[in-house]
């Protein structure tokens, strides 16, 4: 294994285009969110919360990216079994609630997005208008 490698990485502008996108599909629906968006290390690159919106859902936006970035899937996917035991052990930063999705491009992982204040549905559906933004996969 070599000791340096290249790979993609989410810059500010990409992480400020997903977050337009996310605010815009938010307004098209009528439900303010939360929206935090994490790079590969966990680092929070951009985040908002939305006139409007549930101020305790920022936190679980942020839970929501961590733990997509973390798995490199959605949020959801964490087992029944698990969700409780994984909170506790990373007090918080892991959840098996809807909204979390990961930043997928051309196969590498960039990091994650949460999204939380509507139902989990609508979570999704502005997760899912941000990667748009930037060419992101989409589950």
């Amino acid at each position: 294994m070599d000791a340096v490698t290249q790979t993609k990485i989410l810059t500010h502008r990409g992480a400020l285009r997903m977050l337009e996108a996310a605010i815009s599909q938010a307004e098209k629906m009528g439900q303010p969110q939360c929206i935090v968006i994490v790079d590969a290390s966990g680092c929070v690159v951009a985040q908002m919360r939305m006139t409007g919106s549930k101020f305790l859902s920022l936190k679980s936006a942020k839970s929501k990216a961590l733990t997509a970035a973390s798995i490199g899937q959605a949020s959801d996917v964490l087992p029944d079994l698990v969700r409780a035991p994984i909170a506790a052990a990373t007090q918080g930063a892991m959840t098996g609630l809807q909204g979390g999705l990961p930043i997928i491009v051309e196969g590498v992982l960039l990091g994650g997005i949460g999204v939380g204040s509507g139902s989990g549905a609508q979570d999704i559906e502005v997760a899912q208008a941000a990667l748009g933004a930037i060419g992101a996969q989409t589950v």
